[in-house]
């Protein structure tokens, strides 16, 4: 039976500084609605929610439904889990830090962590705080290296539970002293290659150069200065009452969320949808920390470099733009900032399977297609 689509839309503002509009035959909603619920209405496919910033307007979209059958549609209030896409804000925080002086990016880790690593060293190169944040160290995607084999088998009904399971009682204390154990197997700050624990360890490296809780570093950077205010990695039980349910693959049972682990800068931030938009025009400011923040560390290929934690990319149309997905066991997104027309994007639904991440894409593709870019 097909579901009825549901959805709400918020405009925020409205366009200024006379730049490019949108086609006149279009408007935004309209665009937006048309992808949108082509997703929607894939039976796997429950809620999603939208916020664009384009051009001094403001939008912000939701759709479906939180549970299946339940016509209960997101809302602004909606905390959302973000799964990687927190390394951006990580990133930034590293950006903020190389600025005020902190740290620098060829300092070696070893120089922030209290016990001697001699196994972070290959052929006399030390894993420096660039390779860390660039995903470049060559540390395994996972700490404890168990949880490796549970994410392999992502389709697994038990995946999201087994996973919990592991890292429930995994602290900050074990993974300093799993950090022992790897083996590098090449120079640092050449191969990219995804890293959770390259960049848990950075929160490591933050707390020991501001001599403050990752978390605090966290709210007192995007909760007090960006008034990004439902972002963060610990809920209370009041804002729990607002996380949004989801899904993991076709499984129709509720899947558990993915509780806070090690220092949650790698993918357990939380956040709303007006945040996003509030991260967004950040992100398109011309400040410092986002100039910093957005610099291309290590070139990978002719179209893709790795930056503070984003995936600076190079495109014949749109210039170059910051892009990441986020993804938990029951929820992805996808944020796209493009500077070049002022626009940036982030999308996310409460499901997560393996077709997830292209269903999203086909959305951003249509939008971005459909503005007059």
């Amino acid at each position: 039976m097909k579901k009825t689509i549901l959805f709400t839309v918020s405009f925020l503002s409205v366009f200024c500084l006379g730049q490019q509009p949108i086609k006149e035959t279009d408007n935004l909603k309209s665009i937006v609605d048309h992808a949108v619920n082509k997703m929607v209405e894939k039976p796997v496919i429950n809620a999603v929610s939208i916020g664009i910033v384009y051009q001094g307007q403001e939008y912000i979209g939701h759709y479906g439904e939180l549970e299946k059958g339940k016509s209960n549609l997101p809302n602004n209030e909606t905390i959302y889990e973000i799964g990687s896409l927190s390394k951006t804000l990580t990133g930034t925080l590293v950006a903020k830090a190389v600025l005020d002086k902190k740290l620098k990016l060829e300092d070696p880790v070893q120089k922030y962590l209290s016990e001697d690593y001699p196994n972070l060293v290959f052929n006399g190169h030390p894993v420096l705080i660039k390779d860390l944040v660039t995903h470049t160290s060559g540390l395994p995607k996972m700490l404890p290296l168990e949880v490796n084999a549970v994410l392999n088998d992502f389709t697994n009904e038990k995946a999201p539970e087994n996973t919990n399971n592991i890292l429930k009682n995994y602290k900050q204390k074990d993974f300093l002293r799993d950090l022992h154990t790897v083996k590098l197997d090449a120079v640092p700050g050449h191969k990219f290659s995804y890293s959770n624990a390259g960049i848990e360890l950075l929160s490591a490296v933050l707390e020991k150069a501001y001599h403050k809780n990752f978390e605090v570093l966290l709210k007192e950077y995007f909760a007090d200065n960006l008034q990004m205010k439902h972002t963060k990695i610990n809920l209370s039980k009041k804002e729990e009452a607002h996380l949004a349910v989801g899904y993991h693959c076709d499984y129709n049972a509720i899947a558990p969320h993915l509780m806070p682990s090690l220092w949650g800068s790698s993918g357990n931030v939380k956040t709303t949808l007006p945040d996003m938009i509030e991260y967004i025009k950040y992100q398109l400011k011309n400040t410092p920390e986002i100039a910093e923040s957005h610099k291309p560390l290590v070139k990978i290929d002719d179209t893709f470099s790795s930056g503070y934690a984003w995936r600076v990319i190079t495109d014949e149309k749109l210039g170059i733009l910051y892009k990441h997905h986020g993804g938990v066991f029951r929820a992805q997104c996808f944020i796209y900032i493009i500077p070049k027309y002022n626009l940036g994007v982030f999308i996310i639904t409460n499901q997560s399977g393996v077709n997830t991440a292209k269903d999203m894409q086909s959305v951003l593709d249509e939008i971005l297609a459909s503005i007059s870019l």
